[in-house]
């Protein structure tokens, strides 16, 4: 496919995947009173001699999207479980709570952590794609040099390292489509979580929300104990927690991605960094990595299962 747009969409629309297990949908109420809907892909029921692998998906994913599915499948023919959760809101059902999820939300990937190693996972691995490629590498630099013993490695791709130049170069003219999108559904779950709240989302915030950054300004950041959009970027980018990370993690940036500033591929910064490994091919896109022969796995799938193995 020619450039990165075909590259991100073409998958996103016309890919396919069947896994080889049913999942097994399970709602886990959250410390605040909330839920989250994780779906468990375990062999026999065995989670304590079977290395896990939990997966984040990216900004209004879930854990039914192209590229969580296909790396289920790659990872479970490789011998590992599977734990891909669904943020806040995203697993079909709105969450109860004020609060939804965000680029910085690590608490909830925390929680999930800890459970599965409470039900027994004692060797875990983690993979996050897009906004959840920020999550994943957030968390681990959130745990400093004393990191959990049963973390294993990590990958991250089409990682948004730096939140407030991606947003600026989401906001451009050629990327319409994909704010377009995202706005739509990001503004149908507000307006369903303000009959809930009115009285803290009201009509007339929504009313003014055109943009993306408008939605961070009015919505996501002050929602989340933020001040703005700025405060929220500034605080959530994976970027100024790398060099705290003390678990390998892989970080896979394609140069072709239209989400991606050129602050999310820090070439100078990587060199310097003992535990965190930045790859950067010409091309992938957003998400995509669709090889020119496809044969069922994608490029990503392949370098991820590469990744583990070592």
């Amino acid at each position: 496919m020619p450039d990165g747009h075909t590259q991100s969409i073409y998958p996103a629309l016309y890919r396919a995947v069947t896994l080889d297990h049913v999942a097994v949908r399970e709602r886990i109420n959250t410390l605040d009173d909330d839920f989250l809907d994780v779906d468990w892909y375990v062999n026999q029921g065995d989670l304590d001699n079977t290395p896990l692998l939990i997966i984040s998906h990216g900004l209004e994913g879930s854990s039914d999207r192209h590229y969580v599915k296909g790396l289920i499948r790659v990872m479970q023919r490789e011998g590992y479980n599977i734990l891909a959760w669904n943020y806040r809101s995203c697993s079909g059902e709105l969450n109860r709570a004020l609060r939804f999820y965000h680029s910085g939300a690590t608490d909830d990937l925390d929680f999930i952590i800890r459970l599965a190693h409470s039900r027994g996972a004692k060797q875990i691995s983690l993979a996050g794609f897009s906004l959840g490629g920020n999550l994943t590498a957030k968390w681990l630099g959130e745990q400093g040099e004393n990191p959990p013993h049963f973390i294993r490695k990590a990958v991250a791709f089409s990682v948004p390292l730096h939140l407030s130049s991606s947003s600026r170069k989401l906001a451009r003219w050629e990327n319409r489509i994909y704010t377009h999108r995202f706005l739509q559904t990001l503004l149908k779950k507000v307006n369903e979580k303000s009959a809930v709240y009115p009285h803290d989302i009201t009509s007339d915030m929504l009313k003014s929300i055109r943009s993306l950054k408008q939605f961070d300004d009015v919505i996501t950041g002050p929602l989340h104990g933020f001040k703005d959009a700025e405060d929220y970027y500034e605080q959530n980018s994976s970027l100024y927690f790398l060099e705290k990370i003390r678990i390998p993690l892989l970080i896979v940036n394609a140069q072709n991605d239209p989400f991606l500033s050129e602050e999310c591929i820090p070439y100078q910064l990587a060199e310097t960094l003992d535990f965190v490994h930045l790859e950067a091919p010409k091309e992938g896109g957003h998400c995509g990595f669709f090889p020119k022969n496809y044969q069922g796995v994608t490029w990503s799938e392949k370098r991820a299962a590469d990744w583990f193995s070592i």
